[in-house]
């Protein structure tokens, strides 16, 4: 049974990492401008380079496939965490609210220096993950408070509490949003909504160094995440300072989907069906299923966000649009799927 299910553990993730190798080349070399392989492995390894490839690579192409690498695994491990806390397959960050959270602390941020920061100054891009923080971190607070009830986070009540914070707090950003003006506006507006359309390179080393140092948290607390699946009261019977460990798995959850949110806006369902995929692909072990949640992200923002930016060409629809539209129905069969 453990050869069987480390081997099917190994062939999924490698398979997984297969398949984002082969949606970053296409979504590199397909666009307006194409691009042959021989050329960007050229260009990248600094081979003869291509000035025109050079440009098309380096300054649109390869920063937009790495942030959106970077924001699906984060979604992707943060759902998993979150589902794991709550022991609800139906919660995820979006849902939850935290991501609205984070989206309107930013939107604020961009509202109340607009004019005084540039907004790809390195200033600017290192404060926006902080603001998301405390946005999702004040979120978070909220549901906790309302969700509370007789001693015990009740789940039920933290999916409606949760989609009413999100709902009031997506509206606050948008009435933000219409008091800036026209050039912060749009950037606003491409927040609500999730799009890495405008990702640089300073975009990647902001996110990277949240992701870098919070998933080694927690990967390193995965089988406390197993252990809440039992009741409360036996897990605390093992020794295990509940309250404590799900701040830590929260808080360090809450750090990576605000510093995803501050580069890409409001993605909404990657952190609901990257962990249930992966469950149903390697079983409900934290320590494989949460790696596996961050893989199967990546690959969802990746082509979603290649279908966003092609099948519609020369317009562009956000790959917030394109996961929801995949993500919406999926929710609704989880939905008939809790009540069989």
């Amino acid at each position: 049974m453990r050869k069987d299910s480390l081997k099917r553990y190994s062939t999924v993730v490698v398979v997984s990492i297969i398949i984002i190798l082969v949606a970053m080349y296409v979504s590199v070399s397909n666009g307006t401008y194409d691009i042959s392989i021989k050329d960007i492995i050229s260009t990248i390894f600094r081979i003869n380079p291509d000035p025109n490839n050079d440009l098309v690579i380096f300054e649109f192409r390869l920063p937009r496939v790495v942030i959106g690498a970077l924001v699906g695994f984060g979604f992707g491990i943060a759902g998993a965490v979150i589902q794991g806390i709550t022991k609800n397959g139906l919660a995820d960050p979006g849902i939850l609210g935290i991501n609205a959270g984070a989206g309107m602390a930013i939107v604020l941020f961009m509202f109340f220096f607009q004019g005084k920061f540039i907004s790809t100054g390195w200033l600017s891009i290192f404060a926006m993950p902080l603001f998301g923080l405390i946005g999702g971190l004040t979120s978070a607070i909220l549901i906790y408070l309302f969700a509370w009830k007789n001693g015990r986070l009740d789940t039920q009540r933290l999916i409606l509490v949760g989609i009413a914070i999100s709902s009031g707090l997506g509206a606050v950003s948008l009435f933000i949003s219409l008091k800036m003006n026209a050039s912060d506006f749009e950037m606003a507006t491409a927040w609500i909504n999730g799009s890495i359309r405008s990702a640089n390179w300073k975009y990647i080393l902001a996110t990277i160094p949240w992701v870098v140092c919070l998933f080694p948290v927690i990967l390193k607390k995965a089988f406390i995440l197993d252990l809440f699946q039992l009741e409360e009261n036996t897990v605390k019977s093992l020794g295990i300072s509940t309250e404590k460990e799900k701040a830590i798995l929260l808080l360090s959850a809450i750090g990576i989907v605000s510093a995803c949110v501050s580069v890409s806006g409001n993605i909404g369902f990657v952190g609901l069906l990257a962990p249930h995929i992966s469950r149903s692909l390697v079983g409900i072990q934290h320590r494989r299923s949460i790696p596996v949640a961050g893989l199967i992200g990546m690959i969802l923002v990746v082509v979603s966000d290649f279908i966003g930016k092609t099948i519609f060409a020369p317009a562009e629809l956000s790959v917030g649009i394109v996961i929801s539209i995949i993500g919406i129905p999926y929710f609704v069969y989880l939905l008939l799927k809790a009540k069989v």
